[in-house]
């Protein structure tokens, strides 16, 4: 395996996924700023491309690449950011990284769960502002998880691990919606409902749902002014799923009573961004993935895949 060149798109891969390349004899081409420029600068003749970046890997640096280029290995499980069909017709194999990311992703999911309904960042502030007053606690009161109905929109693999983690808390009901009911979803407890029926009976909405052309943009005004006026909204899926503009008006009006999102639009979100200064938005830098043994899991199965393509062998996690 030889003398294969492997663009790593980002400077800050683990070291071990990196290794792994190099014992199995690739030349490793990485960029030392995770820019469009500096990828295309890079990508010319290489045969494969580790990707683990939020930069599109588009028409443009496929061609900049060249028609030798074999393999891709997304460090992610979302690809919403890759040009699938243009890599799908020129027959370059694509894998992501699904599975290794679920519990980081789902244990995110449950601290955001927890911290906005009962106002982490509206308690913090009032101490920063010196505002606490230890004998009046009423006033910071905030909402119960346990024998709400929680509803969760993905329920794919990271949404299931969601689910399984949320059990603990004595739900009053557990919701979930999709193309179709799931196995999983009965073997769970939880209940199948159109997606106006969980957006109306939640007192938890969850969003883990990937980005597609169906469910940008699905959490707009019309969505948040159905959900309840207790209501918290967590996003954990991606940042276009939501009209943001919507969500800043229905947290400033009290539409619904909170937020709490670990993605957002655009990423990074500028530090005078308006989001930020609602009180009632918990709102953290997509720490999803953000654990040691998380990213080297993660990066060490693209480099694997990568590998296998390159060996002429089946990847272990592809999507083309």
């Amino acid at each position: 395996m030889s003398n294969f060149k492997v663009l790593v798109s980002n400077p800050t891969v683990p070291d071990s996924a990196l290794t792994l390349l190099k014992n199995n004899g690739c030349n490793v081409i990485q960029v030392e700023k995770e820019t469009r420029e500096n990828i295309l600068n890079n990508v010319r003749g290489v045969d494969a491309v580790f990707w683990a970046s939020d930069v599109k890997l588009d028409l443009e640096v496929i061609n900049a690449a060249g028609p030798q280029l074999k393999a891709i290995g997304l460090m992610a499980a979302g690809y919403n950011h890759v040009d699938i069909e243009e890599l799908r017709k020129r027959r370059i194999r694509v894998a992501n990284t699904p599975k290794v990311l679920n519990d980081a992703v789902a244990d995110i999911a449950v601290l955001l769960t927890l911290a906005a309904p009962r106002r982490l960042r509206e308690a913090r502030l009032s101490i920063e502002n010196g505002e606490w007053m230890p004998n009046d606690s009423e006033w910071m009161c905030g909402q119960d998880i346990t024998n709400s109905t929680v509803g969760i929109i993905g329920f794919g693999q990271i949404g299931q691990t969601i689910a399984k983690r949320l059990k603990g808390f004595d739900l009053k009901q557990l919701l979930y919606t999709g193309h179709k009911e799931k196995k999983e979803g009965i073997e769970l407890g939880a209940k199948f409902v159109s997606l106006n029926t969980l957006i109306e009976e939640s007192d938890f909405i969850i969003v883990v749902a990937p980005l597609t052309t169906e469910t940008k943009h699905m959490c707009n005004e019309e969505f948040f002014s159905k959900m309840k006026k207790t209501a918290v909204f967590i996003n954990v899926g991606r940042g276009e799923v939501v009209d943001q503009p919507a969500l800043i008006n229905a947290l400033k009006k009290r539409t619904i009573f909170a937020a709490g999102l670990d993605v957002m639009t655009p990423e990074p979100i500028p530090s005078n961004h308006e989001l930020l200064t609602l009180s009632n938005a918990v709102v953290i830098p997509h720490l999803g993935t953000a654990t040691n043994e998380t990213r080297q899991s993660m990066a060490n199965l693209a480099a694997k895949n990568i590998l296998r393509c390159l060996a002429g062998e089946e990847m272990l996690t592809p999507v083309v």
